[in-house]
């Protein structure tokens, strides 16, 4: 698929009125905050369309800036890294962190451990 064909997509998208994220799931999630007690229809359809643009920009922007260009794949390193990466998604590095071997995790730990006993 060609980036061009991958942007008209992604255009036809935006442009479209409908909605491909379930909205009952989009207003559990909302219903899930204490701060939320009452959803108008209006917000709940312009918030989950919101989060399908979101989902769509942070996936052209992996898939554009990632290794997936090649084999034409999307991969969560390629999401892990442009969320690392771009200043416009650093908020997503809790929820979407680098991949790490269980035993380098271990490593630093013990790294940690012994800076706090040298402390």
């Amino acid at each position: 698929m060609s980036e061009k064909s991958v942007e008209s997509t992604v255009e036809r998208a935006t442009n479209n009125k409908s909605i491909s994220l379930p909205i009952s799931r989009v207003k559990l999630i909302m219903k899930s905050s204490p701060d939320v007690s009452c959803i108008n229809q209006e917000a709940l359809f312009l918030t989950t369309k919101a989060t399908e643009l979101f989902v769509q920009h942070l996936a052209l922007s992996s898939y554009n800036t990632g290794s997936g260009k090649e084999t034409n794949t999307l991969s969560y390193t390629d999401l892990a890294n442009t969320a690392e990466n771009t200043e416009t998604f650093q908020f997503l590095t809790d929820i979407l962190p680098k991949k790490i071997l269980a035993r380098d995790y271990l490593k630093s730990l013990e790294e940690m451990d012994k800076d706090e006993e040298d402390n």
